[in-house]
């Protein structure tokens, strides 16, 4: 950690009655001088673009401004000026553009001048100077780089870690505590306990009259602890079981069947994803007498865990890229590969997207896209695609920043493009219509606007980025994408034209395409 030392060694010009040597209880200096050093020195060489520290500071004091709009801070002629209605409340000259320390030691001593000199500022406090400095310089990053507050960041790390029970989800119906979710390899589903039963006891305490939220509670607690659950299954019969409470992560794989399709909805990536959906797909195809193909349904899939969207994809592809990270710290360059081993090889793959599809969903559909190996349908995805890294701060608080870009196997950055699917839907029915009697003919209507997205590299200006999400604009999920899909299925012809061709181990488009 990064100690901010003396302070008062700068020129300043400040009322008489402001003593700067004494810190007002709400606002302590050194605290917010050790918390913009230990960022700052974070941020430096982390960002996704070069940003010197001289103007991260900058932005950064802006935010006394955000506070109270009568402050206004400058860097004029070398020296750091704050003033406050036409007065100049402190002067400081700007140290040399690397010394870090200066410029943090230097903002944490602006902030207690602003902070001695407006009532709003001092209300604000520490805390309050420390979240508006980083609102206003990451107003100047990108989209997701943030500074969470000390009871924030908290809550963060216990839902990032996660939440030990039983694995169940539970609701009221008439008297009865009935479960209607029991996660597949928890505690609570391994001793047998599934949807539709029918909880009676806790611990020996009955659910009788309780609600559903207060009978969860008392299944929760630590990790490892024990808890005795009494219930009653579909068959009428009673069990009790002891079991440990673990940390389970919620359900996100949900399947079912549309004649000879298997229908995989992945409402998340968290945990468990990638071996929830090698499950799903194992068993899900070995309940239909002839499968036709496989449709994972990403609609609404705000993302999450990067590797979980990696390894699902592993699951469905032979060897080569699934994505690489590519950022200025070598720690954040990576190249994401999946296996030899795929799952289902040969059978037609379709993945259903729409304007909510992010992040982790996003890159999965991709590298299936990217390879050959489905066809996405549906429309232009949110397009988030950067990663960040975490930085605990001294009060207590986090810092997420960006640090690298998500790039597909064919090399185009998933950040603001989103994938650009093979097959519209959102264009309307003459247009979808059109599409699809064109496929079916083995001609692909999108080829252009697909040559044109996948040959695009990071960075794009924004009436780049628009002119190619145009093509088939970002729109929520409907009925007739499923019904698309399962045409694309039963449509060899169709299927093959929509495919890009698949790119080999070295990320190279082979010469060889249609549907494998």
């Amino acid at each position: 950690m990064i100690r901010v030392g003396a302070l008062f060694v700068l020129l300043l010009v400040v009322p008489a009655e402001a003593q700067l040597g004494t810190a007002s209880p709400a606002f302590d200096a050194a605290v917010v001088g050790n918390v913009y050093a230990t960022a700052l020195t974070f941020m430096a060489p982390r960002t996704l673009e070069p940003v010197p520290v001289p103007q991260l500071t900058i932005w950064g004091l802006r935010g006394l401004t955000a506070l109270d709009p009568a402050l206004v801070c400058e860097l004029r002629d070398g020296r750091l000026r704050l003033a406050a209605r036409g007065r100049v409340v402190a002067l400081l000259p700007s140290p040399p553009d690397a010394d870090i320390a200066g410029w943090a030691a230097i903002a944490a001593q602006l902030a207690l001048a602003a902070a001695q000199s407006s009532p709003l500022v001092l209300r604000a406090g520490s805390q309050g100077v420390i979240q508006s400095f980083f609102d206003e310089l990451f107003n100047h990053l990108d989209p997701y780089s943030r500074y969470v507050p000390p009871g924030d960041a908290s809550e963060d790390r216990e839902r990032r870690i996660g939440h030990a029970g039983a694995g169940l989800r539970l609701i009221r119906r008439g008297s009865a505590i009935v479960v209607v979710e029991a996660v597949a390899d928890g505690p609570a589903a391994l001793a047998g306990v599934r949807p539709g039963d029918v909880i009676l006891a806790v611990d020996g305490e009955t659910t009788q009259g309780k609600d559903a939220g207060t009978v969860t509670a008392s299944i929760a607690g630590p990790e490892d602890t024990h808890v005795t659950l009494a219930w009653r299954s579909r068959d009428g019969r009673r069990h009790t079981a002891d079991l440990r409470r673990a940390l389970v992560p919620p359900e996100t794989v949900f399947t079912q069947r549309l004649a000879e399709v298997l229908v995989i909805q992945v409402t998340a990536f968290n945990h468990s994803t990638d071996a929830h959906l090698a499950h799903a797909i194992e068993q899900g195809l070995a309940n239909l007498k002839n499968p036709a193909g496989i449709v994972l349904d990403l609609r609404g899939n705000r993302g999450g865990v990067l590797r979980q969207a990696v390894t699902a994809a592993d699951t469905l592809l032979p060897a080569g890229i699934v994505a690489t990270t590519a950022g200025r710290d070598p720690d954040a360059n990576h190249i994401w590969r999946s296996s030899a081993g795929e799952l289902v090889p040969g059978l037609p793959i379709v993945v259903v997207v729409d304007g909510r599809t992010a992040s982790a969903a996003e890159v999965l559909a991709a590298a299936l896209a990217d390879r050959g190996r489905g066809v996405v349908v549906g429309s232009s995805t949110l397009g988030k695609g950067l990663v960040q890294t975490i930085a605990p701060l001294p009060d207590g608080g986090e810092l997420f920043v960006t640090w690298s870009r998500i790039l597909a196997p064919r090399g185009w950055p998933i950040q603001s493009l989103g994938v650009l699917p093979q097959v519209c839907t959102s264009l309307g029915r003459a247009a979808l219509s059109a599409d699809l009697a064109a496929l079916s003919q083995g001609q692909q209507p999108m080829s252009k606007a697909l040559e044109i997205h996948r040959a695009a590299r990071a960075p794009l200006r924004p009436t780049e980025v628009l002119a190619i999400r145009n093509y088939c604009p970002a729109a929520e999920g409907r009925d007739a994408d499923l019904d698309v899909a399962k045409l694309l299925i039963g449509d060899p012809a169709a299927y093959a034209a929509a495919l890009l061709p698949p790119i080999n181990t070295t990320g190279q488009i082979s010469s060889a395409g249609g549907a494998r």
